[in-house]
């Protein structure tokens, strides 16, 4: 492995971790010796890699320091057009169109030869049931995820019964033949799975829940018995 490919490696590790991690594991999970590692960590920093941290205390990776898409492995390239192939597929129609401005952006920065495979992918979503309802409320809900926000929804569940519900927003899971809204329900006082197709009223609000998105999704992966990301 060259130098370049091991800073690269460094890089995508460090990208993983939310908290600081000791010297010890980086330099075993690259397979270096501890003094190959702090000396590519000082190369890095040198070239304005945002990396915090010192020997015996660990390291993290900030914000703002991005490597160009070039840099990107043939299988990484291969990823990012199966899954963007699956949200233009399977996801609604804003999503999809982001995932192919998404993709568009990257070619447009990559060098003839990877861009030639980015377009040329033979890794294929296979055909799926159309999902048209709740396309609607899906940004909506979206939005209300990333600010936080509470959503006022009426809701008719799979015996017909319909419901109005104040709702805390914090997740959306994206499956073949249905789409689910994770959140917290005032009504119930717990985690409740909402299907959007289900969805019959949705109204946004400017008020923000109490509690931190990325709290209440680690205790409601651990409540549903989930591995922790």
């Amino acid at each position: 492995m060259s130098r370049a490919e091991r800073l690269l490696d460094l890089m995508q590790v460090l990208r993983r971790y939310r908290q600081p991690v000791s010297g010890r594991s980086l330099a075993d999970e690259l397979g270096v010796s501890l003094r190959t590692l702090y000396r590519d960590i000082a190369t890095l920093q040198a070239q304005g890699a945002m990396i915090e941290g010192e020997p015996g205390v660990g390291y993290l990776l900030r914000a703002g320091f991005l490597l160009p898409p070039l840099m990107f492995t043939e299988e990484e390239l291969e990823a990012l057009v199966l899954g963007s192939r699956w949200v233009v597929d399977r996801g609604d129609s804003r999503l999809g169109g982001a995932a192919r401005n998404a993709l568009a952006k990257i070619a447009a920065v990559l060098p003839p030869d990877k861009r030639e495979g980015l377009d040329g992918s033979a890794l294929l979503v296979g055909p799926g049931e159309s999902i048209a309802a709740g396309d609607a409320e899906l940004a909506a809900i979206r939005s209300a995820i990333r600010t936080e926000r509470k959503l006022e929804i009426v809701y008719r569940d799979r015996d017909g019964s319909e419901s109005r519900r104040m709702v805390w927003p914090f997740a959306l899971g994206f499956f073949d033949r249905v789409r689910v809204m994770v959140a917290w329900c005032e009504l119930r006082q717990s985690f409740r799975h909402f299907r959007t197709d289900r969805i019959l009223a949705l109204t946004a609000s400017d008020t923000r829940y109490p509690r931190r998105r990325q709290a209440m999704l680690k205790e409601w992966r651990t409540a549903e018995g989930i591995p922790q990301r």
